[in-house]
């Protein structure tokens, strides 16, 4: 039996804003995903999540591929060394999400994929994606291309934080992603930008507050 999510108006706001948004996740730039959501939303299995369950744990075989209706899923990563947790990445409504590559074979995941808010989502095996990529020509060579846009958007993620100081990586992400302040915690924030929460609080106050 599917749970009734109810969002509160602001959550829904600021996660509806943030589709409008093409600027984060800059994989889907020059990507038709748009038969892709259609077969999920027409063949995939409508699930909810609560906030903190998992779609995916690290180091377990990777199974899915889902699109959001509604919510917000983070990418997270654990430093065994230092005993936390990182958060990578975010997947946002009206996008995808899953461990790709790796769904598509039953790979061991890379990542944990949890839910940061009451999500709903309309979900298939990474098997029956990678049978579109075989078998339907609208989809044939889609992996490859997905792919590549994810290494470029990674890769050049990985270089901002070389090319880039802390200051101007948070600037560049509220120039990109106003919203984004609004949505997610300054924990998750923090973590995406690979600084301090304290230092976060600092850059929020001086940058988006106006505050010294």
């Amino acid at each position: 039996m599917i749970k009734s999510i109810t969002f509160a108006p602001e959550i829904q706001t600021t996660v509806t804003a943030m589709t409008t948004n093409k600027q984060f996740n800059t994989y889907k730039e020059g990507l038709d995903l748009e038969f892709l959501r259609e077969y999920c939303m027409e063949h995939g299995e409508r699930r909810t999540f609560e906030r903190g369950e998992t779609l995916e744990e690290a180091g377990e075989p990777a199974q899915w591929v889902a699109f959001v209706e509604r919510g917000c899923f983070k990418y997270m990563v654990h430093n065994d060394e230092e005993g936390k947790d990182y958060c990578t990445g975010f997947a946002f409504e009206g996008e995808f999400v899953a461990d790709f590559p790796y769904c598509l074979d039953g790979d061991v995941s890379e990542v944990s994929i949890e839910a940061d808010m009451p999500c709903v989502v309309r979900i298939i095996s990474g098997q029956e994606l990678q049978a579109l990529f075989d078998n339907d020509p609208k989809m044939a060579k889609m992996d490859v291309k997905i792919l590549k846009n994810l290494f470029k958007m990674v890769y050049g993620r990985d270089l901002d934080h070389y090319r880039y100081t802390a200051r101007s990586r948070y600037r560049r992400l509220i120039d990109r992603c106003p919203q984004v302040v609004q949505m997610l915690s300054l924990k998750d924030i923090a973590s995406f930008l690979n600084i301090t929460p304290i230092y976060l609080s600092k850059l929020r106050k001086e940058i988006t507050f106006g505050k010294t």
